[in-house]
């Protein structure tokens, strides 16, 4: 229980300085846009924007995430981090549409900016950000992994402009800045979609892993008197913390001192896996499962 909760405030952490150095540096996109007259500045800047906001609302709901279980949320907060990443990875898919929608036109009308300006903004943009996005591929949420790309994605935005306005500086192609844009904007949307996928399933309370699933089964089945499994559930809480639930039938009646060395052997069974919470539940060869009556 130390542990988790030492790395959830880790997560916090992470997410809160993220948070705080995009904000910082969002103001002073904005003041560096107007003062270089780039409008791809100006754009990245309003995305920024948008990534900040992201930002704290991922930090908000990491924080309300690590509150302890209770009457009306039996499970924990823990999916408040989940619905984080959910909400990030929807804005983030918006922003780059955005992008996409911006750039493309830029394509056939493209605007020269003030290079040098560019220059010392891109060099920040790089360091900022690329210091943020490095503190956060620390973490293992998905929360984190999701916000994750929104630095990334700035980052290699930073990049292009510091590669377009150092090749401005000596050939007039403009065009570069649109093409760059719209090329590392289709690289982040992609992953991002992945991600956005595998939250969903984890939403719809898909099993995290099958490999898990069946080597519980496997592992179970396995146990010396154990006849059956079944009615296996396993879902993951948010992509980190996982549940399992399953009936084991066992072939023989057994008395108590069985009774607990059957569940010693299951609990060192499931004790590799790290599940946050298990609910095992043992049935007689000729019990009737109450759940599959339930069924019907």
């Amino acid at each position: 229980m130390h542990n988790h909760s030492h790395r959830h405030n880790d997560s916090s952490r992470r997410i809160g300085l993220a948070f705080l150095l995009n904000v910082t540096f969002t103001v002073i996109e904005l003041i560096g846009g107007i003062l270089t007259n780039s409008t791809a500045i100006m754009a990245d800047a309003v995305h920024d924007l948008g990534d900040s906001l992201s930002l704290g609302a991922g930090w908000l709901l990491s924080r309300l995430s690590g509150r302890t279980a209770d009457n009306k949320f039996t499970y924990g907060y823990r999916r408040l981090s989940l619905l984080a990443a959910l909400i990030n990875g929807v804005v983030l898919m918006g922003g780059s549409a955005w992008v996409l929608i911006e750039a493309i036109p830029r394509l056939t009308d493209p605007v020269m900016p003030q290079t040098e300006g560019m220059i010392a903004l891109a060099l920040l943009g790089v360091a900022v950000n690329g210091f943020a996005a490095w503190r956060l591929s620390q973490g293992a949420t998905l929360n984190e992994k999701v916000l994750n790309w929104h630095l990334l994605e700035d980052v290699l935005g930073w990049v292009a402009v510091l590669v377009v306005a150092l090749v401005l500086q000596f050939f007039h192609w403009p065009v570069l800045d649109p093409l760059l844009s719209i090329g590392f904007t289709l690289f982040i949307l992609i992953n991002v979609l992945r991600n956005l996928w595998r939250t969903g399933k984890i939403f719809l309370q898909a099993a995290p892993d099958e490999s898990i699933c069946e080597a519980v089964c496997v592992a179970l089945r396995n146990l010396e008197g154990v006849d059956d499994v079944h009615h296996v559930h396993l879902w993951s809480l948010d992509g980190e913390h996982h549940v399992l639930t399953a009936h084991v039938v066992v072939t023989n009646a057994l008395d108590r001192n069985q009774h607990s060395a059957l569940k010693g052997k299951i609990a060192d069974i499931l004790a590799p896996f790290g599940f946050e919470h298990t609910t095992i539940e043992i049935e007689f060869g000729e019990e009737s499962c109450r759940d599959s009556l339930a069924d019907t």
